[in-house]
């Protein structure tokens, strides 16, 4: 793959590019994060809080912040107040073909705007996300990416077991039996993912029935 490995942080002119690390408060980013932590000293761990993540997520996240041995930088949004429910109501949509604006807006541009030119970004993609990968490479070509969990070949539940073995206790989500730790109520999910939330988060599950009904059909 394109700039994989861990050891090949320098940029043009023998300059050391940063390693920054996209740590989302899932098993896998922090499994991807200990990994580049272990083998660099100065890693810059970049967190999205999202006002809408289970509460346990900042212990996860302070969990992993002492097994990293580097501190974890906590950003957030100002304009939307790091809200998904302020972002549907402005944007007026909650999800299309290119995906949900939640995660651009209070994710992905946030953290596009601490990048710099010649950046390493470490991302939390597991073995079975290959493709996933190979699709941010193809629409990023200008931005230097690795994913050391496919390098050693690493899965989901292979990093859950890493975590516990380092005796950090799962996020809450995971151990209610969702796959991930993003929001509660991820507009992402499936008809099953949603019996379960509405069951087990019933006043997040009418906050987002709210808005999709203030935002009427389209």
């Amino acid at each position: 793959h394109a700039g994989a490995g861990l050891g090949h942080a320098s940029g043009r002119g023998g300059i050391v590019s940063r390693i920054v690390a996209q740590f989302s408060c899932g098993a896998a980013s922090a499994v991807a994060t200990k990994l580049a932590s272990a083998e660099h000293k100065d890693v810059l761990i970049v967190n999205a809080f999202v006002k809408q993540e289970h509460e346990d997520n900042r212990r996860f996240l302070s969990d992993c912040d002492n097994w990293f041995g580097q501190p974890v930088t906590q950003l957030r949004d100002e304009k939307y107040g790091a809200d998904i429910i302020e972002v549907f109501s402005r944007v007026r949509f909650m999800k299309n073909r290119k995906g949900a604006p939640c995660t651009r807006i209070l994710k992905r541009e946030l953290l596009r705007k601490i990048e710099r030119p010649g950046d390493v970004l470490v991302f939390g993609f597991t073995a079975e996300e290959e493709d996933r990968f190979d699709d941010f490479r193809e629409k990023n070509p200008d931005r230097t990416a690795i994913a050391p969990l496919i390098e050693k070949g690493l899965g989901k539940e292979d990093c859950k077991a890493m975590v516990q073995r380092a005796g950090i206790k799962l996020p809450a989500m995971y151990l209610l039996g969702y796959n991930n730790a993003n929001c509660i109520g991820c507009v992402k999910g499936g008809e099953g993912y949603f019996r379960a939330i509405r069951a087990d988060f019933p006043e997040q599950f009418e906050a987002l029935c709210k808005v999709q009904d203030d935002l009427g059909p389209g």
